[in-house]
C-alpha cells in the first residue's frame, strides 16, 4: 500500500507538471471515421505514427468503408502498408477485423476493451486508445514510450504492458488516464527518449527518480497493438 501511496502522490506530481508543458495534446494518429482509427492504430504497432499518417490518406481513399475494408484482397491492402512493417500480418488483421465488425457488431466499432480485444490484430493497447479516444471513457494507453517514462517515473516497475497498464490505473485517477499518456507519448519522443534523455531539459526533473542515470532499455515487444 504505501509503493502505491507514493506513486498516487508521485502521479499528480506528474499530471500536473505534463499539463502545464503539453495542454493541448491528442492523439496523433489521423482519421475521420471510428475504423479508420482502429486501423491506423493497427497500423502503428512497431512503426512511427508519422509513417501511418503518410500511408493512410491513400489507403483510406481506396477502401471507403469498413464493408470494402472487409470485402478486400489482402495483397492489396498489403501493397498501400507495405512501409509500415509487417505489411502481411497487418493486411491479414485489416481485412479480418473489418469482417468481424461487418458481419458480428453490425459495422460499429465497440465500445468496450472486452469486446475489442475479440477482434484479429487488436490488444489492449489499441483498445484502450479506442474507448478513450472515441468513447471517452477511462483508457491507458501503454505503448513503448508510456512503458519506458513509467519506469524511469517510478510509477510501474515491469516492462510488461499489460502489468504497466495496472499499475498506472492504481496510481492515476481514470479521468486523467489518457491524456498523460498522450503527454507521456510527446515527452518521451521531445525530451525523454530512449537512448538519450535530456534530464537537463525536463520539466520533471526534480520529480524523476532516474533522472541523470544511464539509460535503460523499457523495450515492450507485442504482435498485437
Amino acid at each position: 500500500m504505501a509503493v502505491i501511496r507514493s506513486r498516487k502522490k508521485r502521479a499528480q506530481e506528474v499530471i500536473s507538471l505534463l499539463r502545464g508543458e503539453y495542454p493541448d495534446v491528442k492523439c496523433a494518429l489521423i482519421y475521420s471515421q471510428p475504423h479508420e482509427l482502429l486501423i491506423a492504430t493497427r497500423l502503428s504497432a512497431q512503426c512511427t505514427d508519422k509513417r501511418v499518417n503518410m500511408v493512410t490518406p491513400a489507403l483510406f481513399g481506396r477502401f471507403r468503408s469498413i464493408d470494402e475494408f472487409a470485402a478486400a484482397d489482402v495483397e492489396e491492402v498489403g501493397e498501400y502498408i507495405r512501409t509500415c512493417g509487417l505489411y502481411k500480418t497487418k493486411a491479414q488483421d485489416i481485412v479480418g477485423m473489418c469482417a468481424m465488425l461487418r458481419d458480428v457488431y453490425g459495422g460499429k466499432v465497440p465500445d468496450s476493451i472486452e469486446e475489442l480485444v475479440k477482434l484479429p490484430g487488436v490488444g489492449r493497447k489499441t483498445a484502450n486508445l479506442i474507448v478513450g479516444n472515441l468513447y471517452g471513457k477511462p483508457a491507458m494507453v501503454c505503448d513503448t514510450h508510456v512503458i519506458r517514462l513509467s519506469n524511469r517515473l517510478g510509477l510501474a516497475d515491469s516492462t510488461d504492458a499489460g502489468a504497466v497498464e495496472r499499475q498506472l490505473r492504481e496510481a492515476v485517477p481514470p479521468e486523467e488516464g489518457l491524456l498523460l499518456c498522450h503527454r507521456l507519448v510527446h515527452h518521451g519522443r521531445a525530451v525523454c527518449t530512449a537512448r538519450s534523455p535530456q534530464c537537463e531539459a525536463c520539466v520533471l526533473r526534480n520529480v524523476c527518480p532516474s533522472r541523470d542515470k544511464p539509460a535503460v532499455s523499457y523495450r515492450a515487444g507485442t504482435k498485437k497493438g
